[in-house]
């Protein structure tokens, strides 16, 4: 039965009432020693109590799309292939950076994502990383204007959005309502035509943040991200090549990856977009870049602006409320020379998917100045 969704958040229900009336009937019919009694009885509410915890997690769950699917709770899935020694290619900039001469387009088979949380129009596919080693779905959202018969010459920019951790490639688009939120603006015009693109970022089984990063030996999430899936949309679908027209976004430890990347290459992505994120990767303290000190130190996006050799034509936008993102805002804003601008703003509320869901309409507003309708 799948995680998310109607049948199971039910079957949890009805099993509170069943299970206090099995305590109720069976309480006083207990036989046997004084130590078997108690015990039993001691069962009963315990059962009582899980299945009360359990429906509250699954309604949590379900809102906010924590989890997807249970291999990610119990974190036994796995979804790293290999970890070959990525070489960085040669060549000009661009999400197609990785094409060479007489390289098959990969096309890719999609379908809808089959989550009631997650809108019908949103589509997924499962993607072998051919660089990184990874395997793992990929989300597609196409804007109104992609099917418009008016738009079959035009590329479209694109969006990655990355969850936090743990977070599933749902949650973008099932709980801060992405999608539901743009479209709209959209088809009048306040918001660029994006094709969003959710990959998957919790890859490894044993409930480890990668930290969006190459970790020898582990995992190449940064090739994943900045390689494989845009390679995909690439081969896929009608987007344009260019770095100017990529950008990524996420949320708390998605935000720090999202920094991180767009300043790491800019070569691929033109903006940033972090929600909540942090710089140190110790924000995090499951990261595996937070627990090596070289790691630490060369994947924190602060650290990357002033190592530059020459600043990066990259624009970041930085929300957070003080002690929860702001100030790493303000020391990136702090740090940046032309062409790198860093714009912050300051939010309230508790580091949640309430906060982050309103700033998409406003976000998507303004990242439409930096990577407009028309290339």
């Amino acid at each position: 039965m799948q995680l998310t969704g109607t049948p199971f958040l039910i079957l949890t229900i009805i099993l509170v009432p069943i299970s206090i009336a099995v305590a109720l009937l069976l309480w006083g019919r207990v036989r046997g020693p004084q130590p078997v009694q108690v015990l039993s009885r001691i069962v009963m509410l315990l059962f009582c109590q899980i299945t009360a915890v359990t429906t509250v997690f699954v309604m949590v769950n379900n809102a906010n799309l924590i989890y997807g699917n249970w291999d990610d709770l119990l974190g036994t899935g796995n979804h790293v292939r290999a970890v070959p020694n990525v070489q960085a290619e040669a060549g000009a900039g661009g999400a197609g950076n990785d094409s060479k001469p007489g390289r098959a387009k990969v096309i890719q088979q999609f379908k809808p994502v089959g989550d009631p949380k997650v809108p019908n129009d949103v589509q997924t596919t499962d993607l072998k990383g051919a660089v990184s080693g990874v395997d793992g779905e990929v989300l597609v959202w196409l804007p109104p204007q992609y099917n418009d018969p008016a738009y079959k010459d035009k590329t479209f920019p694109v969006v990655e959005l990355l969850p936090g951790w743990p977070g599933s490639s749902k949650t973008w688009f099932g709980t801060l309502k992405v999608s539901d939120q743009l479209k709209p603006m959209m088809q009048s015009g306040q918001v660029a035509p994006f094709i969003l693109v959710s990959p998957r970022t919790n890859l490894l089984g044993d409930s480890v943040d990668t930290g969006c990063a190459d970790v020898p030996g582990k995992v190449n999430a940064d090739s994943w991200l900045t390689r494989d899936v845009p390679q995909m949309v690439l081969d896929n679908f009608r987007v344009d090549a260019s770095a100017d027209r990529w950008a990524v976004a996420g949320y708390s430890a998605g935000g720090h990856c999202a920094a991180k990347l767009a300043l790491e290459h800019p070569d691929r992505f033109r903006a940033g977009i972090s929600l909540s994120g942090y710089n140190d990767p110790a924000g995090e303290a499951n990261s595996l870049t937070a627990k090596d000190p070289h790691l630490r130190e060369v994947n924190n996006p602060l650290n990357i602006l002033k190592g530059a050799k020459t600043p990066p034509k990259v624009a970041l936008y930085v929300t957070g409320n003080k002690g929860d993102g702001l100030e790493g805002g303000e020391a990136l804003k702090a740090a940046a020379k032309a062409p790198t601008t860093v714009t912050t703003q300051e939010t309230t509320g508790p580091h949640s998917s309430d906060v982050w869901k309103q700033l998409v309409p406003g976000v998507f507003t303004w990242l439409t100045t930096i990577i407009p309708a028309q290339h």
